[in-house]
């Protein structure tokens, strides 16, 4: 079964990164690393001021291929992304995937993902393959 997408197609999620994120990130995954918690301590770092984990920043490239594109019951089968600058507390972040390739006769796609900050400056760059599950009629 194939996808219905073509190359050059493109989908975008954004959001605005809280306190609560972190905190509830922090929960979920344990990551209370300090350049998140403590304000002294990232006002030490070349950062300068408190960063949002990265799992935040890459949560929605999830969210986006889960819901928006490809869209329900799509996984991600590999990730290749590297962070090119921090997200702070109170930055509107905006994911971005582009089709690449769609495999002919498989409901599997090659995705461009980014993420970048309000200003525009990217925070993630890389690409991804996603693998859609789609149910069978009558199943």
């Amino acid at each position: 079964m194939k996808l219905d997408l073509q190359v050059g197609q493109a989908a975008s999620r954004s959001m605005t990164v809280t306190d609560e994120h972190v905190r509830l990130y922090a929960e979920l995954s344990g990551d209370r690393n300090p350049l998140h918690f403590d304000p002294s301590f990232a006002a030490r770092t070349r950062f300068g001021r408190l960063v949002a984990q990265g799992g935040i920043t890459t949560g929605i490239l999830h969210a986006l291929v889960a819901e928006d594109m490809p869209g329900p019951g799509t996984v991600f089968l590999s990730q290749d992304w590297k962070f090119t600058a921090p997200v702070f507390i109170g930055d509107t972040i905006t994911g971005r995937a582009e089709v690449l390739e769609v495999h002919p006769s498989k409901p599997v796609c090659h995705l461009r993902m980014s993420v970048a900050r309000q200003d525009g400056e990217s925070v993630l760059e890389g690409e991804a393959w996603c693998y859609r599950f789609i149910p069978e009629v009558g199943a």
